[in-house]
């Protein structure tokens, strides 16, 4: 689960993490407010989203105007507000459909000396978290390790003992931080390494960390997702979600206890299980197709749920054709294609629709599939499933 800088922050600063000083602006009149507040020459008005490149992105409906902008007045920042709220934000991440604008964050302007880049996130091979620390901030991360990978430092801690002292001198000799820089990030380090430990993190990112003039380190942005699974542990950041910034069809599947993601493709997937579902989308872009989303059914998954599935696939206008992939364990063949039959009926598949089944009551379902007089294409194996459903848009 994904939140907005702003919310990341007041985490940060309610465990001990340095933040600048900033205010939530929701109405132009509240981020002119918010300047006069803050009481600094220089403040910035950013954009709040669930995307990065928000400083390089532009809006729709103004192009000439930044999704991070510098102001030096409350008049300067109400004229910027004006323009960012309820407009589309067009970022590098959120592709050309952009996002809405519905919140800012009113932040003080610093002396800053460096900018650095900042990530913690876990190392699933060495089952540790790993920080990653770069001289490069406010770049690309992935670029810096495309173009210079020495200028990325890693370092891997026990969770359960946290960022030690000694690794905290080894990463900041390795970014050249003198000796205020060397005092702040021992205090700050540790605790941005035990933050996302105890709040149950995939990722704590923050680009830039800077060290300002008196070399204090501060987070200057902050981009924080949650394991979904551990929310149970933290529902108060249940409050924090926000759905407008979720893809509808996400928000369907989740309440209906489906796993899917969208993704840009136009073959639609229904499968049983994430490792069939990724070896499912990968057959189907070796053989020259882009599947339009995964989307794990489970193993147990019920005729309702699998003709849920098929009306999320089909709300997904750039789905051309469909392939339902099942390995019959805990759900039965038969109960797939029972309900794939209902569906096909009841709402309406007029897509093409390509089945591979095998498993549990394999040969009862495909007795069902071919007394049913349905458009219905089968497959011998996983390989014949992804030719047939690439080559039906081929046709």
């Amino acid at each position: 689960m994904k939140i907005h800088e702003y919310q990341a922050k007041q985490l940060f600063a309610a465990a001990g993490v340095p933040i600048p000083k900033g205010i939530v602006a929701k109405t132009a009149d509240e981020a002119a407010a918010a300047y006069e507040t803050l009481g600094t020459p220089v403040a910035v008005v950013k954009s709040q989203i669930h995307a990065g490149g928000r400083g390089k992105g532009r809006f729709k409906e103004h192009p000439e105007q930044a999704g991070v902008v510098l102001v030096k007045s409350a008049d300067e920042a109400r004229e910027n507000a004006a323009r960012m709220l309820d407009s589309t934000l067009v970022t590098i991440q959120t592709g050309d459909e952009g996002k809405q604008v519905r919140t800012l964050y009113v932040e003080q302007g610093l002396d800053i000396a460096r900018e650095l880049y900042l990530g913690v996130v876990v190392d699933r091979e060495v089952g540790k978290p790993v920080v990653i620390m770069s001289s490069e901030g406010g770049m690309a991360i992935e670029e810096i390790a495309e173009e210079s990978p020495e200028k990325i430092i890693r370092e891997h801690f026990d969770p359960a003992l946290g960022l030690q002292p000694y690794q905290v001198r080894k990463l900041g000799n390795a970014l050249g931080f003198d000796k205020a820089a060397m005092r702040s990030a021992g205090t700050f380090l540790p605790k941005i390494c035990r933050f996302f430990v105890d709040s149950d993190c995939s990722m704590a990112e923050i680009n830039p960390l800077i060290v300002t003039g008196e070399g204090e380190l501060l987070a200057l942005d902050a981009k924080v997702s949650f394991d979904e699974n551990a929310l149970f542990r933290h529902k108060n950041f249940l409050e924090l979600r926000d759905l407008t910034e979720e893809e509808p069809n996400e928000i369907q599947a989740q309440e209906a206890g489906l796993s899917y993601v969208k993704l840009d493709g136009n073959i639609g997937c229904l499968v049983n299980g994430a490792g069939l579902a990724m070896s499912t989308m990968d057959l189907i872009k070796l053989h020259g197709g882009e599947p339009a989303n995964f989307l794990d059914v489970g193993g147990g998954a019920n005729v309702d749920q699998v003709t849920e599935a098929f009306r999320i696939i089909l709300a997904d206008p750039n789905v051309k054709a469909i392939l339902v992939n099942i390995f019959g364990g805990i759900m039965k063949c038969d109960t797939i294609v029972e309900a794939l039959l209902g569906a096909y009926d009841n709402i309406g598949i007029t897509l093409p629709l390509v089945v591979r089944l095998e498993g549990t009551n394999v040969e009862k379902a495909r007795q069902m599939l071919a007394e049913s007089g349905k458009q219905i294409t089968t497959a011998t194996d996983l390989t014949d499933a992804a030719q047939k459903v690439v080559g039906t848009l081929n046709a």
